[in-house]
């Protein structure tokens, strides 16, 4: 086989030869982008690699072309077919991109319907142009000649080149001017090439225009994706450090310090939040009424993460300021709930123990809004559930009465209560830790100190979950009462 090579046949070899390389590099680099959106990357993969089939194929024409035989007929043949049927794919590509970015209010689905039927014409036309000389057709020496229809191979790249020239100047506002620029520069320079191959037709301009189009276009949403990506890592590290923050405001409102009241010998008290986030609804607290009643709340605030912390802290409040006025549970509890129906726009709500123990008798009147049952040691028994009424959620319905019953104290008797993140708490197989296994752990323990239990209840929890992750917040509180005769 006979190859000559003109000065205008070795600048076209140059320049398809660095396209292909430039193309394949780009490949690879989009291949190992870690920062690029999946569907970015496959869309450019396939793109760059429809770019390489496109001028690799024109390439091997140029190097047939004008040579004798029937089986480089054949294949003459056949990489013209691949190179046209490339070059639609690719004009195909380009408008859906541009569609996809440039997002039109009304019949966006319709505009992609019409881009695929141009596409499908351009493949029909092509195929007929296999078998008679609509596009091209080549001579007995295998010398490329354009064909009585060649327009029609331009057909469908015309009409979705229009459609991206309107859509651009419609929806400019809604691309990113980068990202406009290089759409501009991709439909404005292949027609630039074309001028300039008219001049000197036998440089390939058009494979040149449409490879640096490609990669500025390619570098330009891949710099848009990073600068996102990397003010998206920026916003994210900012709420991780007001997260933390929040965290540790949330940890510093709870009572944290144990011994909690070092000059007081009544009693022993110890307490534990796990939140399932960076900061949980759960909550409990402890606090002197007087000098003589000892306040106590365990409550769970629906949903989780920020809004129910936020709703955690004004529940809380609201408790303790009412609890300080020596109210009784049930009236604390009204009161706390009409607060709360007054301005609850979000339809929250939150389930809540409350108690007052006091130090003398170790007469303990409580009341409970829709929380979990309380269990209860008594000085010579075991740690057993108390099914004690239930009144409904605090936010559930504005003036709701409230009910309160009596737990008696005697020396030696201690209290636990929790949040449903300990019942409820779910290992692999989806199974719920429940109360029987909860009651068992407390049992195994009951003759420790109040830390020492909570301790064996978490253990027994983490055994059972294992590796599941924790759905809830895991709340627990336990209160041994010694009682003033017995710390003297």
């Amino acid at each position: 086989m006979d190859i000559s090579m003109t000065w205008g046949n070795f600048i076209n070899v140059i320049i398809i030869a660095v396209g292909v390389g430039v193309c394949g590099l780009s490949v690879m680099q989009v291949s190992s982008g870690i920062h690029i959106r999946p569907e970015v990357k496959k869309y450019f993969q396939l793109f760059f690699s429809l770019i390489i089939i496109y001028i690799s194929m024109h390439l091997t024409r140029q190097m047939m072309d004008g040579q004798a035989g029937n089986g480089v007929h054949v294949a003459i043949m056949t990489v013209t077919f691949i190179e046209f049927l490339a070059s639609g794919f690719m004009a195909y590509m380009i408008s859906m991109l541009i569609l996809f970015v440039t997002n039109p209010d009304r019949g966006k689905d319709k505009v992609g319907i019409y881009y695929l039927v141009l596409l499908g014409v351009h493949v029909v036309l092509l195929i007929i142009s296999q078998f008679t000389d609509l596009f091209y057709y080549f001579d007995s020496v295998n010398s490329y000649h354009r064909g009585s229809g060649y327009i029609l191979s331009n057909l469908a790249s015309i009409l979705l080149l229009v459609s991206n020239i309107v859509l651009m100047v419609r929806y400019r506002e809604r691309v990113p001017r980068r990202i406009a620029i290089a759409f501009w520069i991709y439909i404005v320079a292949p027609l630039v090439a074309i001028g300039l191959q008219a001049i000197m037709t036998s440089i390939q301009f058009i494979i040149l225009a449409t490879v640096a189009a490609a990669i500025y276009m390619y570098s330009a949403i891949i710099r848009e994706q990073t600068e996102r990506y990397e003010d998206q890592q920026k916003e994210a590290n900012r709420l991780d450090t007001e997260l933390s923050m929040a965290t540790r405001i949330q940890a510093d409102t709870l009572p944290n310090i144990f011994p909690a009241f070092p000059e007081r010998d009544e009693f022993n008290i110890y307490a534990s939040m796990k939140p399932a986030k960076e900061v949980g609804g759960d909550f409990y607290d402890f606090f002197l009424i007087d000098n003589d009643h000892l306040g106590i709340v365990m409550a769970d605030v629906s949903g989780k993460g920020v809004p129910a912390a936020l709703f955690m802290m004004i529940s809380k409040i609201l408790v303790q300021n009412y609890a300080s006025m020596g109210l009784e549970p049930k009236q604390v509890l009204e009161n706390v709930n009409r607060q709360i129906c007054k301005n609850n726009r979000e339809d929250m709500f939150v389930t809540v123990w409350f108690g007052s123990l006091d130090l003398n008798t170790g007469k303990l009147m409580a009341g409970n809004a829709g929380h979990e049952y309380p269990v209860l040691k008594k000085p010579d028994g075991h740690f057993e559930l108390i099914k004690d009424k239930h009144g409904l959620v605090i936010g559930g319905m504005d003036g709701v009465r409230y009910s309160q019953y009596e737990l008696q104290m005697d020396p030696g008797a201690k209290l636990f209560i929790y949040t449903d993140g300990v019942a409820e708490a779910t290992n692999a197989q989806e199974e719920l830790f429940g109360t029987d296994r909860m009651v068992h752990a407390l049992q195994l323990a009951e003759n420790d100190s109040p830390k020492e239990i909570l301790e064996m209840v978490d253990a027994a929890v983490n055994s059972f979950v294992g590796d599941a992750p924790q759905f809830d917040d895991l709340t627990m509180l336990c209160i041994e009462f010694v009682g003033r005769t017995a710390a003297e």
